[in-house]
C-alpha cells in the first residue's frame, strides 16, 4: 500500500508536467482607471461606464458547451483609488418574470436567475473571491479555494444594487480593495463571469468552461488586464466590536435564568495586500444558525460544517488538509465546549507561490466537566508547483495548561497534549481533467505506543463523458487527531468509482448515464470488514429537474458493538456479519416553478437480516422575492428481530424565510427529531444596517415531545459594527 502511494505521487508529478498552460489565455478584458465618479444605482449614466471595455459574447455551458450563449450579457469593470467597480447588463432571453428564491444572501446558485464574478487576484488558478447577485438584488460573496470551490460562509464589506427593466436587469457593485487580497504590483488577474438564466435553462460564461466543470473553475478564467497595478490601500485595519445580552434557562434541570452580558472585539490587520492578521478577544457566536438535525443510523460520528466567521478566510489551508473522513484539523473542536478567551490567525499569500496559515487559540477551563484551559496551535504552509498543483505541510498542537487531574473526582481525564504533523501533495492539471491528492500524517500523544500513521491517495479524471476515480486510505489503530475529524481508525480502504454520461440530441433530456462506486474496508490484518457498492442511473432534464434510481449491496463485519437503531441501547455483538441489498429513487423538480418538490425512497435489507424503509421529501413554495416556506420530512421504519422489533423515526422540519429587503431577514424553523426525542424551535432576525454590520435577535427553544414541555430556552440580542480605521 505504501508503494502504491509513492507510485501515485510520481504519476501525479508526470501528469502535472504534461499539462502546463493556461487554457483561456486569449480572453482578455482591459480595465482602466475610472474617468468619472460612480454611483451604485443600477444606471449606466456615468462617463466611466461609457469609456469602459465590454465583455460580451458569452459561451454556453449548459445545455450544450459548443456554441455562443443565446442570452446576451454585457460586463464592464473599472476602478478608482479605493474600489473595484462592476456593472452587468443581463438581457432577458425570453419574456416573463425573473426567477428567484428570495432576497437572502448567498442564495442557491441553481434556483435563481443570477450573475457571478470569479476573480483570481494572484492568477494562480487556485484561490480567489466570488461576488454576485440574483435578479432581485440578493448578494452573494464567497472565498474560493482548490481551483473552483466556494465557501459562502465568508462575509465581507461591499455594496451592490440591482435594477429591473422590462427587457433586462442591471447589477452594479462596488468592492473595496480593502475587502480582498491581491499581490502587490501584479497587472493581470484571472477573471470569469457566470450567468444563470432559468427561463431558458441556460448557464453561460465569458471565458468558455466545459460543461463537466462548474462555471467557478479557475482553470478556465480569462485575464483582467490592468492599465496600472491595482492601488495600494495604505493602512488597512478593521475593528469589529460586538455587544450582546441574553438569557438562558435550563428548565428540565430546574435551573434559574442565567443572564449574559458580553462585549468582545475582532480585528483584521492587513500586513500586506495579500497577507492578513485576524485577532479576536472574547468572541461570541450566538448569532450562528443552529445545525440542521439528521436521523443518524451511522456507526460513526457525523460531520457538521464550520459556520463561525473567524475561522473562514483562507480556512482551506487548515480545514481541507486530508480527506472528508481524515482531517487532522477541524475548527469546530475549538470553543464549542469551552469559552474562547483570545485568538490570532495569520493567513494569506507570501508571494505567488507560497501561502501561509498560522493560528493560536486559547480556551478557558470548565469546572463542571473538569475540562482544563487549553491552547490550540496550527501552522500550515503551501507551495505551488507546476501550473496549478501544490505541496502542503501542517502541524497541529493541542495542549492542556497547568493540568493536574484529581483521581478522587468523578470527572473525565483529558490528555496533556496531542500533536499531528502532515505532508500533502495536491494535483490539479492546467485543464482540470486530472485532479488528485496524496498525503501522510503522524500523531503524537503521551504514552503513545504502536504505529500512529495515516497515508492515502486518490487520482480523478473528468472528461465530458467519462469520470473515474481511484482512492485508497490507511489509518492505523493508534492514530489520534483530537483537534481533527477522523471517525474511524485501524483500517485500509480501497474505493474505485466510474461514471459515464450520454448527451442526446433531445428537447427533453440534457444528459443521462450510469455511475458505479464501491468501497472495500479491511482491518490491519487485511481481513475484509466492510463493502459498500452501488450502481446508479441518473437522468438530467433540460428543465433542470433530475431523476435517479439506484441499487446497492452492503456487507459489514462489526468491529465493535453497535445499536442498529442508535436509539434502543441494545447492540449487535462484535464480529457478527451482516449482508443486505437495497434499492431506491430520487427526484428533484425544476427550480423555475414557484412550487418545488423533491423526494427520495429507499427499501431493502438491513442489519441482522432486518429491513429498512425510508421516504424523504421536501416541499417548497415562494412568494418571490419576499417569502418562502419549505417543509422537510424524513421517515424511517426499521424491522429487526427481538429485542428491537419495529422502530419508526420521524424527522420533520418546516422552515419560514422572510426577506423584507436584501438587508433585513427573518428565519424561523422547527425541527422535530423523534430519534433523539427533541423538538427545536429557532428564530433569527438580522438587520444589516451597514455593509458587514448587523443587529441580530435570536430565540431558541428545545422541547421534549411527550409529554410536551420546555427543556431549555435562550434569547440573545447581538450588535456588531465593522469599522475601517
Amino acid at each position: 500500500m505504501k508503494k502504491l502511494t509513492v507510485l501515485t505521487i510520481l504519476y501525479f508529478s508526470l501528469v502535472a508536467i504534461l499539462f502546463g498552460q493556461k487554457i483561456n489565455d486569449k480572453y482578455k478584458l482591459p480595465i482602466r482607471l475610472a474617468s468619472s465618479p460612480i454611483v451604485i444605482d443600477g444606471v449606466l449614466d456615468e462617463q466611466a461606464w461609457l469609456d469602459a471595455s465590454v465583455a460580451s459574447e458569452f459561451f454556453m455551458i449548459t445545455p450544450m458547451d459548443t456554441s455562443f450563449a443565446h442570452v446576451k450579457t454585457d460586463v464592464r469593470m473599472t476602478y478608482d483609488a479605493d474600489n473595484l467597480y462592476l456593472v452587468v447588463v443581463n438581457h432577458h432571453g425570453m419574456e416573463g418574470p425573473y426567477m428567484v428564491e428570495s432576497l437572502r444572501r448567498d442564495f442557491s446558485f441553481g434556483k435563481n436567475d443570477n450573475f457571478l464574478l470569479f476573480m483570481d487576484p494572484f492568477d494562480d488558478q487556485t484561490n480567489g473571491f466570488s461576488f454576485g447577485a440574483n435578479a432581485a438584488g440578493a448578494q452573494w460573496d464567497g472565498i474560493m479555494f482548490e481551483g473552483g470551490k466556494i465557501d459562502l460562509s465568508w462575509d465581507n464589506k461591499w455594496e451592490s444594487t440591482v435594477r429591473n427593466y422590462p427587457d433586462k436587469w442591471v447589477f452594479e457593485a462596488s468592492i473595496p480593495f480593502k475587502s480582498i487580497r491581491y499581490k502587490k504590483g501584479i497587472t493581470e488577474w484571472g477573471i470569469n463571469f457566470s450567468r444563470m438564466d432559468l427561463k431558458t435553462t441556460e448557464k453561460s460564461s465569458w471565458a468558455p468552461v466545459p460543461r463537466q466543470f462548474p462555471s467557478a473553475s479557475l482553470a478556465y478564467t480569462g485575464t483582467l488586464i490592468w492599465d496600472n497595478p491595482p492601488p495600494q490601500v495604505g493602512s488597512n485595519i478593521s475593528l469589529i466590536p460586538y455587544a450582546m445580552g441574553g438569557v438562558t434557562k435550563n428548565i428540565s434541570e430546574g435551573g434559574q435564568e442565567v443572564f449574559k452580558r458580553d462585549v468582545g472585539l475582532d480585528a483584521k490587520i492587513a500586513l500586506s495586500s495579500s497577507l492578513n492578521l485576524d485577532l479576536t478577544v472574547n468572541p461570541d457566536f450566538s448569532q450562528v444558525e443552529v445545525d440542521r438535525q439528521v436521523t443518524n443510523l451511522d456507526r460513526f460520528e457525523l460531520f457538521f460544517p464550520e459556520r463561525r466567521q473567524f475561522f473562514l478566510e483562507n480556512g482551506d489551508l487548515f480545514a481541507n488538509f486530508g480527506y472528508e473522513s481524515i482531517r487532522p484539523f477541524f475548527s469546530r473542536r475549538i470553543g464549542l465546549n469551552a469559552p474562547i478567551n483570545v485568538g490570532a490567525r495569520l493567513s494569506g499569500k507570501i508571494n505567488k507561490d507560497w501561502r501561509i496559515g498560522a493560528m493560536n487559540m486559547q480556551t478557558g477551563e470548565v469546572d463542571e466537566s473538569g475540562l482544563p484551559a487549553q491552547n490550540f496551535s496550527v501552522l500550515a504552509l503551501q507551495r505551488r508547483v507546476f501550473s496549478r498543483s501544490n505541496i502542503g505541510v501542517i502541524f497541529v498542537n493541542k495542549e492542556s495548561l497547568n493540568y493536574r487531574p484529581d483521581p478522587s473526582e468523578d470527572k473525565p481525564v483529558y490528555s496533556r497534549f496531542n500533536r499531528n504533523v502532515g505532508l500533502e501533495y495536491n494535483l490539479a492539471s492546467s485543464n482540470n481533467l486530472w485532479t488528485g491528492k496524496a498525503l501522510v500524517l503522524k500523531s503524537y500523544s503521551p504514552g503513545q505506543t504502536g504505529e500512529s500513521m495515516v497515508h492515502a491517495a486518490n487520482l480523478r479524471y473528468s472528461s465530458g463523458n467519462l469520470t473515474w476515480n481511484w482512492q485508497h486510505e490507511y489509518v492505523s489503530e493508534n492514530y489520534t487527531a483530537e483537534v481533527g475529524y477522523v471517525p474511524r481508525n485501524g483500517y485500509y480502504k480501497i474505493n474505485p468509482s466510474i461514471g459515464y454520461l450520454f448527451f442526446p440530441k433531445s428537447k427533453k433530456i440534457l444528459s443521462h448515464g450510469p455511475e458505479f462506486n464501491t468501497k472495500f474496508f479491511f482491518n490491519t490484518d487485511m481481513k475484509e470488514t466492510d463493502n459498500e457498492s452501488y450502481l446508479l442511473y441518473r437522468v438530467r432534464f433540460r428543465s433542470q429537474s433530475v431523476f435517479s434510481a439506484w441499487t446497492a449491496h452492503d456487507y459489514v463485519q462489526l468491529q465493535r458493538p453497535f445499536d442498529p437503531t442508535n436509539y434502543s441501547g441494545d447492540t449487535l455483538a462484535t464480529g457478527t456479519q451482516h449482508k443486505w441489498n437495497s434499492w431506491g429513487t430520487e427526484y428533484t423538480s425544476k427550480p423555475q416553478s414557484i412550487f418545488t418538490y423533491a423526494f427520495s425512497t429507499r427499501m431493502g435489507g438491513y442489519y441482522a437480516d432486518g429491513d429498512r424503509y425510508n421516504v424523504a421529501a421536501e416541499l417548497g413554495y415562494r412568494f418571490q422575492p419576499f417569502f418562502s416556506l419549505t417543509l422537510n420530512a424524513n421517515y424511517n421504519e426499521i424491522h429487526l428481530p427481538e429485542t428491537w422489533g419495529k422502530t419508526r423515526f420521524w424527522l420533520v422540519g418546516p422552515r419560514l424565510d422572510v426577506t423584507m429587503t436584501n438587508k433585513v431577514f427573518f428565519t424561523a424553523f422547527v425541527q422535530y427529531n423523534e430519534q433523539i426525542k427533541n423538538i427545536n424551535l429557532n428564530t433569527r432576525f438580522q438587520w444589516r444596517f451597514k455593509p458587514a454590520s448587523d443587529l441580530f435577535l435570536v430565540y431558541t427553544d428545545n422541547y421534549l415531545p411527550a409529554p410536551f414541555y420546555v427543556k431549555n430556552r435562550a434569547l440573545a440580542l447581538k450588535f456588531t459594527y465593522w469599522w475601517n480605521v
